[in-house]
C-alpha cells in the first residue's frame, strides 16, 4: 500500500514487563527477515501525552473516579462468570465522586479513572471480516482509562498513540476485535481520527488452545537456537495465509504474493507434525 510500518513497543504492563523481553522479541523478528520504517518506539516515554488526554476525559464529564479493585468488581456482578477475564463494571462509582482527588481523599484508597459507556452498539467495519456491533456498555460496562496505580490502561494509551504516530492501519489477532469498539469510543471522546481494523484469525494447537508464551510453546528463540531454518517458518506462514511457495522462502519474496483477500477467515491450526517439520529445517 506504500506506506510505513512502525514498530511500537508498548511497555504499560507493570512489572510484567521485562527490558529483556523487547530486545528478544526484536531479534526474533529480525531473525525472520523482517523489518519496519525508522526508530523503535517505547511507549512508556509518551507518557505525559497519554496522561494529559486522561485528564481532559475527566475535566470534561466523560470520565470519572473510580476506587473499585477488580475483586470490588467480581462481587457486585449479580451473576459473576468464573474464570471470566474481565467482568462488566456495574458502575458502582459512577456520579460518586466530583474527582480524582476527591475520590482518595474521602475513601482512603487509590483511584483511577473510567470513561463513562453509553447505551447501544458500536459498529466496527473489519476489512477482512465485514462489520461488527458491540454493546460496550452491556459487555463490559464504563471501562478503565487509567488504573488505581495511575498507569494509563491499553485502550487509552494506544488511541493516543495511534494518533500521535499517525497510524491509519491497524493489523492484528481477532482476539482483540471487541477492543476495537472501545478505542472508537476512545477516539470520539478525545476527537482523535479513526484507523481502519483487519483482525487475523489466530494460530491455535491440536486441542485448540491459542499458542501463547504463557503456556510455554513452541517459540521462535526454542527455533532459532535449534539451528531451524527462518525461511522454513517464513514459508508455513505465507502458505497458510494463501500464498503459494516452496518449503523456503524469504519474507520479502514471500510479501510479493500478499493479498488480504487470500487470507484464512478460520483460526489455524499448528498440529505436531507442521512442528516437527519446523523443528527439523535446516
Amino acid at each position: 500500500m506504500g506506506g510505513r510500518l512502525l514498530m511500537r513497543l508498548e511497555d504499560l504492563d507493570g512489572p510484567r514487563i521485562k527490558p529483556e523481553m523487547a530486545e528478544a522479541a526484536l531479534t526474533d523478528l529480525r531473525w525472520l527477515g523482517l523489518d519496519w520504517d525508522g526508530p523503535d518506539y517505547v511507549q512508556s516515554t509518551g507518557l505525559a501525552a497519554i496522561n494529559e488526554a486522561a485528564e481532559r476525559l475527566e475535566k470534561s464529564g466523560q470520565a470519572y473516579a473510580c476506587v473499585c479493585s477488580r475483586g470490588d468488581v467480581r462481587s457486585a456482578q449479580s451473576a459473576p462468570q468464573l474464570g471470566e477475564a474481565e467482568p462488566r463494571y456495574v458502575g458502582t462509582c459512577r456520579g460518586k465522586y466530583p474527582s480524582l482527588a476527591a475520590a482518595r481523599a474521602e475513601t482512603g484508597k487509590a483511584a483511577g479513572l473510567r470513561l463513562r459507556v453509553a447505551e447501544g452498539r458500536v459498529v466496527i467495519h473489519d476489512e477482512l471480516s465485514g462489520e461488527h456491533g458491540f454493546d460496550v456498555q452491556a459487555d463490559v460496562g464504563d471501562f478503565l482509562i487509567s488504573k488505581r496505580d495511575g498507569a494509563p490502561a491499553y485502550q487509552l494509551a494506544v488511541v493516543v498513540d495511534d494518533a500521535r504516530q499517525g497510524v491509519t492501519e491497524v493489523v492484528r489477532g481477532e482476539d482483540l476485535l471487541p477492543s476495537s469498539a472501545r478505542q472508537v469510543l476512545l477516539q470520539r471522546a478525545l476527537g482523535l481520527p479513526s484507523v481502519r481494523y483487519l483482525h487475523v484469525p489466530l494460530v491455535l494447537d491440536e486441542e485448540g488452545r491459542r499458542l501463547a508464551k504463557r503456556y510455554d510453546d513452541l517459540s521462535l528463540q526454542e527455533l532459532r537456537e535449534g539451528g531451524t531454518d527462518p525461511r522454513a517458518i517464513v514459508a508455513w506462514a505465507a502458505r497458510s495465509c494463501g500464498m503459494p511457495c516452496g518449503p523456503r522462502v524469504t519474507a520479502r519474496v514471500a510479501l510479493i504474493g500478499f493479498s488480504v483477500s487470500k487470507l484464512p477467515r478460520a483460526p489455524l491450526t499448528l498440529d505436531a507434525a507442521t512442528v516437527d517439520e519446523l523443528r527439523h529445517a535446516r
